[in-house]
């Protein structure tokens, strides 16, 4: 994108945040329904000229075949790198000449893409999608090429001891669900990837029956109407997929993988909520106190303020499409992690037994509904706002129900919530480093500060 999209854009999101603060979110986000029955969320704005849209393909990852993990993610790297008649410089040409920009992500439940344009080349920039989602052409050159650069990560992320854990972490969590692999895939899964796997991905990723699409800028919903069918006339309807729960490990345990660092990382967890819970507000909430306020929480004033083990510490809540997760991480020198361990399980059965204060639940209430705004500080966050919200199956109003939601939240609610969610007893725990005073135990209290 060129500097003057760039600024623009930033003009935009000062404009849309600002004017939504004023206006209700029925007066500002519009349903927009087209002729062939694509559904987007759209935001106009027309004091500035540019058009900003996340798009959201359900499955991402979790589409990937046992022994082909890694093929969402090579896939989607694969997109811009050519398409119809255009090779990948023709195409990266193509969007410098009109000021535009088109990315291309995978997650372990989405394939993305985000757009940015001028609103006077619009329809060229969405042209230049349609023919990228319709007629990838996914050369074998490019798989060759774009391989080894995944491949070339994967090899990295061997001297990074957070990476590893986090990998470890999902493994153990989840077993034989295919949450459990890494949505890059492994070194040995994507070495014997083929084009042929690439395509197959593809046709598993792209189905508009579980497409969200999110649209702010100047653009009016007319002109929107038409520009979905258009764009994405072409490409398959497929259908939902399966949502229902998948096993998550519900004891807890400690495992160690020694590496030669100074310092060891940490990623830690159990089983948690899915976005649709009842408890999800209350538990939000709660977090933030446990873990999730930065310097205001209880696990930052405990490890990293009154003894000084840490620079970070963090907690939040992971809701993905089929199972719901409670993490966090830390990392600190191998002679202190097993003691901030041992406070941060501390301080998880004291949030789970005691719950809050009334002052602590003020205080995450007013964060939390004045930061809420924070949020629109981009037109691409808006837009990814607008995207999320329809995946989760939010109402249209949710921006202006959302802090009543957090602010009817009630200390009894709340820490009944935290007795329910928080199992320190189920934390599982994995190391990555040189821990002094833990090794690899079925339980959790047996390996952390086993020798004294």
């Amino acid at each position: 994108m060129r500097p003057l999209l760039f600024a623009i854009a930033g003009t935009l999101a000062l404009t849309v945040a600002a004017t939504a603060q004023e206006d209700t979110a029925s007066n500002r986000i519009e349903e927009v329904t087209s002729p062939g029955g694509i559904v987007a969320w759209l935001v106009q704005e027309p004091s500035i000229p540019i058009v900003t849209v996340q798009i959201q393909f359900d499955g991402g990852a979790r589409l990937d075949e046992p022994g082909k993990e890694g093929a969402v993610n090579l896939t989607a790297a694969l997109v811009e790198e050519g398409a119809g008649d255009l090779d990948n410089q023709d195409f990266a040409a193509a969007l410098e000449d009109i000021s535009s920009s088109i990315g291309f992500s995978a997650s372990r439940d989405s394939f993305s893409v985000s757009v940015s344009s001028l609103s006077e080349n619009i329809d060229a920039t969405m042209d230049l999608l349609r023919l990228a989602l319709a007629e990838p052409t996914f050369s074998q050159e490019a798989v060759d090429r774009v391989r080894e650069q995944v491949l070339s990560g994967l090899r990295s992320n061997r001297k990074d001891p957070q990476s590893l854990a986090g990998k470890r972490w999902y493994a153990e969590m989840f077993g034989d669900a295919s949450y459990a692999s890494p949505v890059s895939g492994t070194e040995e899964t994507v070495e014997a990837l083929t084009r042929e796997d690439v395509l197959a991905a593809w046709d598993r990723m792209i189905a508009t029956a579980r497409m969200t699409v999110g649209v702010v800028g100047d653009i009016d919903a007319g002109t929107l109407s038409a520009l979905l069918d258009e764009t994405f006339a072409d490409l398959s309807k497929g259908e939902a997929l399966d949502t229902s729960p998948v096993t998550v490990r519900e004891t807890g345990g400690l495992l160690v993988e020694e590496m030669d660092v100074p310092q060891s990382a940490v990623v830690f967890g159990h089983k948690g909520l899915l976005r649709d819970d009842p408890d999800y507000i209350p538990a939000y909430v709660m977090n933030y106190v446990l873990g999730g306020g930065g310097l205001t929480s209880r696990l930052t004033d405990e490890v990293r303020e009154k003894n000084g083990l840490t620079y970070s510490v963090y907690s939040y809540l992971f809701p993905l499409d089929r199972a719901g997760l409670y993490m966090g991480g830390v990392s600190s020198d191998n002679a202190r992690i097993a003691q901030a361990m041992e406070l941060i399980q501390a301080e998880w059965k004291r949030m789970a037994e005691e719950g809050l204060t009334a002052e602590e639940l003020e205080a995450a209430k007013r964060y939390l509904t004045g930061a809420f705004a924070l949020r629109f500080d981009s037109n691409a966050k808006i837009a990814g706002f607008l995207v999320g919200a329809q995946a989760a199956d939010l109402p249209i109003d949710y921006i202006d129900t959302r802090n009543a939601l957090v602010e009817s939240v009630t200390l009894e609610e709340v820490n009944r919530v935290a007795s329910e969610v928080l199992k320190p007893e189920n934390l599982f725990v994995v190391v990555v480093g040189q821990p002094e005073g833990m090794e690899s135990a079925d339980s959790l209290t047996a390996g952390i500060g086993a020798d004294g």
